[in-house]
């Protein structure tokens, strides 16, 4: 996730772009959607824009998808003789915020040896610059961008254990895609991602501690067009206490059991497998990441195997979990 804004002393023009798993909305935003609710092979319930096969008995919806607006923004305000700039921070992590000045008449401008990145506390509001006004000039009159992502860049992964493998004991499932493959783990924060082929409505669990940041449980689409696709992936995301954090995706419709704010423990059920967002078939994408700089990562994992060995999974092996 990563978003922006781009403001003026007296308006703001709202821009968002992708760059990790999930894109943004703007609030209000709404379309017409048909979902189909049916029986897989195995009894599961599946929920997709897809017409399913002639011969499957369907149940069909339509309704209204929303987004919700994001939890992050920065506001400045003319306070005495000056401008000061305020960060807002409604997640449950904290997160790094840059700002980019396009138009500056009326105020001094910061040193341009200033780096203008800040890192703002979980929930919390922070002031991350002032600018004097300058007398005798010409009124204040700025406009400027601002870009953020979650994650404290200082963070080190620091995790002694091994990771759970995300479904129950005893399962195993086929790694469809691992590092170094890159079928389409072809960016930073996706490049050490792990795909598990799962039939829709397996249990997923978390794999290691955390608190539950950011979650989005209302969509079914799935589909090839990265452009369309990409941003209908159900997911949660997990901030671990070394301040690295965790991405389940392409969650069933609606079956995500934990909200942001949630501490959950490694072993926690927390939604089912699905076959959501920029997907091919049913899979867990699974992934350990950190912010380095207003820019995901994504880092090695290791899972815990037999008699606590290391297991690290690569293309076409079969993942087995182990309590």
């Amino acid at each position: 996730m990563t978003a922006g804004g781009e403001r003026t002393l007296g308006h703001r023009l709202t821009r968002q772009r992708l760059i990790a798993t999930v894109l943004m909305a703007l609030a209000g935003v709404a379309a017409a959607e048909t979902m189909y609710k049916y029986r897989g092979e195995d009894g599961e319930w599946i929920y997709t824009d897809r017409r399913p096969a002639a011969d499957k008995q369907a149940e069909v919806r339509e309704f209204k998808t929303t987004f919700a607006t994001p939890g992050f923004s920065v506001t400045h305000a003319t306070v005495g003789t000056g401008l000061e700039f305020v960060a807002h921070n409604a997640f449950h992590a904290p997160v790094e915020v840059g700002l980019v000045f396009l138009d500056v008449k009326g105020v001094a401008y910061p040193h341009p040896d200033n780096e203008l990145r800040w890192v703002v506390d979980a929930r919390s509001e922070l002031q991350i610059l002032r600018l004097e006004s300058l007398q005798g000039v010409e009124p204040p009159n700025i406009r400027y961008r601002y870009e953020y992502l979650p994650g404290d860049p200082s963070a080190r992964h620091q995790f002694a254990d091994r990771y759970l493998v995300p479904f129950s004991a005893g399962q195993n499932f086929s790694v469809t895609q691992a590092y170094p493959d890159a079928i389409t783990h072809q960016t930073s924060d996706s490049a050490r991602a792990i795909d598990i082929a799962m039939p829709i409505g397996t249990d997923v669990l978390a794999a290691r501690d955390g608190i539950v940041f950011d979650v989005a449980s209302k969509n079914y689409r799935s589909g090839l067009d990265v452009s369309r696709d990409g941003q209908a992936a159900n997911i949660v995301r997990i901030l671990h206490d070394d301040g690295t954090f965790s991405l389940y995706a392409h969650l069933n419709w609606n079956t995500i059991r934990v909200k942001p704010g949630d501490r959950v423990r490694a072993g926690q059920y927390i939604a089912d497998s699905g076959n959501t967002g920029f997907s091919s078939g049913p899979h867990l994408h699974f992934a350990v990441q950190k912010n380095t700089g207003l820019r995901i990562v994504s880092l090695p994992v290791a899972f815990k195997g037999p008699g606590g060995s290391d297991v690290v999974p690569a293309t076409g092996d079969l993942l087995t979990a182990y309590p």
